[in-house]
């Protein structure tokens, strides 16, 4: 799911989209609370038009802005320093034995083809690995964490808006690391094919973020990992996004205006927080 969510930005830049198009937005209501979420991609090349108007109206008014993590250098490195503490393999194996061969030649490939190091990356679990091909990708396209979408927004919301997470680097981070190593290993392979063998699909997926079109998100993004890894879905999607409608809720039941930025493959289909929410009786409007 790593590189399959991300990497795709990668080709945003050469997508040109509808001149109507916009990512998505939904908005959540009762009688004396309004929230806006916003569907995120985390990294991004610089020069894309992507901000709705209806976000830049809300950031402006809203008293609260949530994201997934803290957002800024110090969290940047938190989660370096834990992935590094976290993902390393044991001295005495390589992820290029841990694969099958298959897959270990792709990942050969492919840390060559966007200037990966081999040795590196064979130092690394599964996940870790993904993680860090999809980097290679980012670099190799000019795409990164300054440009996207957290990055953007949390520069430009009014410094009076109090910030607020979901999660810790610490929670995120085990996530991935205390996923069974069957399923890293399945996310890893789906991963490496659909890079290798059909680059070009990114593309419909950066043309339904641009055009706010769940529907080509969820058949593109999340009905791939379903069907890799069930486990890691659960853990990376399903559970994530359980957590974070109770929290959200706890926050409608106050008063006021908010803003939540996350992953849009968190706000998509009928197991997406818009849904949820929708299903605790709010009132929500979107894509």
């Amino acid at each position: 799911m790593t590189l399959r969510l991300l990497a795709f930005v990668a080709l945003v830049a050469a997508i040109a989209a509808p001149a109507w198009a916009e990512p998505p937005v939904w908005v959540v209501k009762d009688a004396d609370s309004e929230m806006v979420l916003f569907g995120s991609v985390h990294i991004l090349p610089p020069g894309l038009d992507w901000r709705p108007t209806r976000l830049d109206v809300a950031l402006a008014r809203a008293e609260d802005v949530w994201f997934e993590l803290p957002v800024g250098p110090v969290t940047d490195q938190d989660v370096g320093r834990l992935a590094a503490a976290s993902g390393i393999l044991p001295p005495d194996q390589s992820l290029f034995k841990l694969l099958p061969p298959d897959d270990s030649e792709r990942l050969l490939r492919l840390a060559r083809a966007y200037g990966a190091d081999p040795a590196n990356l064979a130092r690394l679990e599964p996940w870790l690995a993904e993680v860090a091909l999809a980097g290679a990708v980012f670099a190799k396209a000019g795409a990164e964490t300054g440009h996207g979408v957290e990055a953007v927004l949390n520069a430009s919301a009014p410094s009076g808006a109090r910030r607020r997470a979901l999660e810790t680097p610490a929670e995120q981070i085990d996530l991935f690391d205390q996923t069974p190593m069957a399923d890293q290993i399945a996310s890893l392979h789906a991963s490496l094919v659909d890079l290798e063998a059909d680059p070009d699909g990114y593309i419909n997926l950066v043309r339904a973020w641009m055009a706010g079109d769940p529907a080509v998100l969820d058949r593109e993004a999340l009905a791939p990992l379903r069907a890799a890894s069930p486990t890691l879905f659960r853990r990376l999607v399903t559970e994530r996004n359980a957590r974070w409608t109770t929290d959200l809720d706890a926050r409608l039941k106050g008063r006021g205006r908010t803003v939540v930025v996350v992953g849009v493959g968190h706000l998509i289909g009928p197991d997406g927080v818009p849904a949820r929410l929708r299903a605790l009786g709010y009132s929500v409007t979107g894509p």
